[in-house]
């Protein structure tokens, strides 16, 4: 893709610039038809860099506008939009809000036969991871600028504050500075563990576009339909506890037919049972769910 036109507008002028100029890339990096679903469609070397250099500089005015505020000024809201003071915040909250409604839309394309969501699901996550890593390279400087500031003032997802009730339980009297900041990062590497993160792996199944189609397209997928709840008939036997009667989310009834109705092919099905069990895994649906479990043991044994 080419290297858009601007004329003599500037792309970091304002946020409404910047993202006019950085959207047809986004939507050709993410959106466009490829042979590859494992690789993203590439841009323009001019436009790549074009980009780096105009979020650099919409970053720059942003720091430039608050390292020139006086320190004991008191800041409001719109002083805090209009200066950029949180620079990088409204950016992020834009790439949220474009995976957000992308998942959103690929979610509205899945099939409503159960025997082929699986299908549908697998290729559908590879495009769109191939897509948000490529985004994610192109925009480095945001991750660099804002994400890891974010994540080092304990602004992230998981913060400190979560898990800090458990962790003041197993402080003891003598414990340094040191030994508790210890404790709090190992309860926080254990607090992620539980979600699929691999210590001293890649963290990206918690990056923004991976969190939004776990939200926005997994999730849903993983809801089980609400039941009307009816007077019950004296006498009639109830039906709790027996979960074979519940109703089952839409992924969960996609793997059962998969595993225990289809006929089909053992590899095949081991196939697409190792890439679901992936990109669960990916998306950061938690070690212990259901899900993961049966695919696991199905990966491990052969049998539902």
């Amino acid at each position: 893709m080419p290297n858009p036109s601007v004329g003599s507008a500037n792309p970091s002028a304002s946020l409404s610039s910047l993202w006019g100029y950085l959207l047809p890339a986004l939507n050709h990096i993410v959106r466009f038809p490829t042979n590859s679903i494992e690789k993203a469609p590439a841009i323009d070397i001019s436009y790549h860099m074009g980009i780096h250099t105009a979020v650099y500089n919409y970053f720059s005015a942003g720091s430039e506008a608050a390292n020139a505020r006086p320190k004991s000024s008191t800041v409001g809201s719109s002083d805090r939009d209009n200066g950029r003071e949180a620079s990088g915040t409204d950016l992020y909250e834009h790439l949220d809000k474009y995976y957000m409604d992308l998942a959103r839309e690929l979610l509205l394309g899945a099939p409503e036969d159960d025997t082929t969501l699986m299908q549908y699901i697998i290729p559908c996550y590879k495009r769109y991871s191939a897509g948000a890593h490529s985004v994610n390279r192109l925009l480095n400087y945001v991750n660099r600028h804002y994400v890891k500031r974010a994540v080092d003032e304990d602004r992230g997802w998981l913060t400190l504050s979560d898990i800090f009730d458990a962790v003041a339980k197993s402080v003891e009297e003598g414990d340094t500075r040191e030994k508790i900041v210890k404790k709090l990062k190992e309860r926080k590497v254990e607090e992620l563990k539980k979600w699929g993160y691999e210590e001293g792996g890649s963290a990206e199944s918690f990056a923004q576009a991976e969190q939004r189609f776990k939200t926005e397209f997994i999730e849903p997928l993983l809801a089980a339909p609400k039941m009307k709840v009816k007077k019950k008939r004296p006498g009639a036997a109830s039906l709790r506890g027996d979960k074979a009667h519940l109703p089952k989310g839409r992924l969960a009834r996609s793997v059962r037919e998969l595993l225990e109705v289809q006929e089909m092919d053992l590899e095949e099905r081991r196939h697409l049972a190792m890439e679901l069990a992936t990109t669960l895994r990916a998306v950061g649906i938690r070690n212990g769910h259901p899900l993961r479990m049966k695919l696991d043991k199905f990966l491990a044994t052969g049998t539902s």
